[in-house]
């Protein structure tokens, strides 16, 4: 079974999109997942970035954009946008949904047929709360996505590494346990997961059994790797804000096991789209080490996928 390999373009800040298509197909990428932001951008790190922008995509656009890609040999897995959608600010919510919506949009005309993207979560509100918000939130946004023939992926990241974040972070999308309650309260077929093993890592979760069971959920895969210090754990405990006790690597130099991992997802049947997603801070110092960080990835990860 061969997956479809490739990036997450945020990372590649600095470069046009025609630029991250050359890199990519010069190194056997096969696909892209497109950071769109909007053109205001995000403070936050890795956010902001815009490669596409959906809002002012049009069909003369987008015809380019697929031209270049045939030509290329790269695919587009998705449009990416990951802003929190339940913002307790309702203005900063609005602008949040209403981009996700241009995307939806943009992913239908371009023919990708993809949102990756968060649930969102109010950080001070329980899980149930934050529940019967999502559904008034979203229940809009996938009719939208069904309409359109999108598909919308929701990544399992917590989004709680700083402060402002505490204590329960800005996605509610992050368990097994949460998956369950969420696609029984959202029964969309238009709505799954982004799949990242390295948030089950430090959140003690079993990132290989889930795949199991949410096979048919499964929409998009990161490969993304976390390295946790037990001593540091030790240390501050679990109450810690995370980031006191742990960080993001390149795959093979964190605590993910990548061997069982694509091993399970050959048994599921997975043959959608597998991105490389660079967070390690030791490649953050310019465009040329952020290369280095997606060629070292795929180089290390072709050990397991063809």
């Amino acid at each position: 079974m061969k997956f479809k390999f490739g990036l997450l373009t945020a990372i590649c800040e600095g470069m046009t999109f025609e630029e991250v298509v050359d890199f990519a197909a010069e190194n056997n990428l096969e696909c892209l997942e497109v950071a769109c932001w909007p053109a205001t951008g995000a403070k936050r790190r890795y956010a902001g970035v815009s490669h596409i922008d959906a809002a002012n995509l049009t069909e003369e656009k987008a015809k380019e954009i697929n031209e270049l890609c045939a030509k290329k040999g790269v695919q587009i897995s998705s449009l990416a946008y990951y802003p929190n959608t339940l913002d307790p600010d309702l203005e900063k919510r609005a602008s949040y949904v209403n981009h996700i919506h241009c995307l939806i949009d943009a992913s239908a005309m371009l023919g990708v047929n993809m949102v990756t993207t968060f649930m969102g979560r109010i950080s001070d509100k329980t899980f149930a709360e934050n529940l019967e918000i999502a559904k008034e939130v979203w229940t809009p946004i996938l009719q939208h996505a069904e309409e359109k023939g999108v598909r919308i992926g929701i990544e399992n990241c917590p989004m709680w590494f700083t402060d402002d974040e505490w204590p329960g972070g800005q996605n509610i999308m992050t368990t097994p346990a949460n998956w369950r309650k969420i696609f029984e309260a959202i029964p969309s077929p238009n709505l799954g997961i982004n799949y990242d093993p390295s948030h089950f890592i430090w959140q003690q979760i079993d990132y290989i059994k889930p795949l199991y069971e949410f096979k048919d959920k499964i929409f998009h895969v990161h490969y993304k790797d976390i390295k946790v210090y037990q001593d540091k754990l030790a240390d501050v405990g679990v109450m810690a804000n995370p980031l006191q006790y742990m960080t993001p690597k390149l795959p093979g130099l964190g605590d993910v096991d990548w061997g069982k991992y694509v091993s399970a997802l050959t048994d599921i049947g997975y043959d959608g789209y597998s991105v490389i997603e660079v967070e390690d801070k030791s490649f953050e110092e310019s465009i040329e080490t952020a290369k280095t960080a997606i060629i070292l990835s795929a180089k290390y990860l072709r050990n397991f996928i063809q």
